[in-house]
């Protein structure tokens, strides 16, 4: 697909049965080896595809084979609105979720007020290192999937923000998840699984 620094590289994925939900993901940190194929996007986007989301994966600039390079977030940010076109006009006329997993839930939340995402899913959202305030203004329904032994996102934070949040807002934690999820993938893909089929994230109005 076309992005405006060239072509970014993704992986369309569609549902064997009829399509509920379409779902962009995107990946971590550029320069800390994230990539579309990191494990928690990959699972994610299992978890995703088994509750019949079609599902795009995709490599934010200088990452894989994706034209570009890294620019500190403002350009990633016109790469999930690129994306976000692609998936849109390949899967129309169904709701779009938008899901991003540290680093590309930040940059991706940011994008998130396209009126063409109706819900966002953040997975190990790095509140330490920064506020994402914003999410207020925006008024879509939000999950958010922790570890409870994150560094990045201490749990009163957390907490805080879906106190602030409301209940537009869902938290699951992941009991002695720490930022990676590393031994706790097969949780963290069965607990999105289930939220899945839970509105608003079933594909059906809330």
């Amino acid at each position: 697909m076309q992005g405006p620094a060239g072509v970014l590289e993704g992986i369309l994925k569609l549902p064997a049965s009829a399509i509920r939900a379409a779902a962009l993901l995107c990946h971590p940190h550029p320069l800390y080896q994230g990539s579309m194929h990191s494990p928690v996007i990959f699972r994610a986007a299992r978890a995703l595809h088994r509750r019949s989301y079609a599902t795009l994966r995709f490599n934010f600039r200088g990452v894989g084979r994706s034209a570009g390079s890294y620019d500190g977030g403002r350009g990633e940010k016109q790469d999930v609105l690129a994306a976000l076109e692609t998936l849109i006009r390949k899967v129309p006329n169904v709701p779009v979720t938008l899901l991003g997993y540290s680093f590309g839930s930040r940059v991706g939340f940011e994008a998130a007020g396209d009126v063409r995402v109706s819900r966002l899913i953040g997975i190990g959202v790095p509140l330490a290192l920064g506020p994402i305030d914003f999410l207020m203004g925006i008024g879509k329904p939000l999950l958010l999937i922790q570890g409870e032994q994150d560094p990045f996102a201490p749990l009163p934070d957390v907490q805080r923000l879906i106190r602030t949040l409301g209940s537009s807002s869902r938290l699951i934690l992941i009991p002695g998840a720490d930022h990676y999820f590393n031994g706790k993938l097969d949780q963290l893909e069965e607990s999105l699984a289930t939220a899945l089929m839970e509105a608003p994230f079933s594909g059906t109005p809330a």
